[in-house]
């Protein structure tokens, strides 16, 4: 299966088949380019990170695109004590997702995820959908219900 029709089926199971994915020809390759892509402020871009709890353990670190993530923090709220991004090719190799694409659901595992507390300042935030060049929108609240996610202050200052 290709990997925007993994997140659609994704979506299409956990009950938001109501949720758009967008294909378009310019890439989201970065917060900028889908910033720019989308038409709104780097900010409302989702970054979907998988990162690696306590050298075993992979879980989502989901971001406000103009933010860097605090790994410790993220680790600590996910209940662990460090993490660390997991390598690009890895995270192609176990899951089929290029940098770019990574979205925040449509595994084949359950990955816990916390999710950056400044993306409940918007409506609205614009998520990978499985490549560079496929998106969809989604509220923060209905993402934390999608994903399971917990809300936490993750970002470096």
């Amino acid at each position: 299966m290709n990997p925007v029709d993994k997140v659609r089926q994704t979506l299409d199971n956990k009950g938001a088949s109501d949720i758009e994915i967008r294909i378009v020809d310019s890439t989201i390759f970065t917060v900028d380019d889908a910033a720019k892509t989308i038409g709104v402020p780097p900010s409302e871009i989702l970054k979907s990170l998988i990162f690696i709890l306590d050298k075993t353990t992979p879980c989502l670190v989901l971001m406000s695109g103009s933010n860097r993530v605090d790994s410790k923090s993220a680790a600590q709220a996910l209940g662990g004590k460090r993490g660390r991004m997991m390598p690009p090719d890895e995270v192609y190799e176990r899951y089929g997702y290029h940098v770019g694409g990574v979205p925040p659901l449509g595994y084949d595992e359950e990955l816990r995820a916390v999710i950056d507390e400044d993306l409940f300042k918007y409506k609205i935030v614009w998520s990978a959908a499985g490549t560079d060049h496929a998106f969809f929108p989604v509220e923060p609240e209905r993402l934390m219900k999608l994903t399971h996610g917990i809300k936490a202050k993750i970002k470096k200052d």
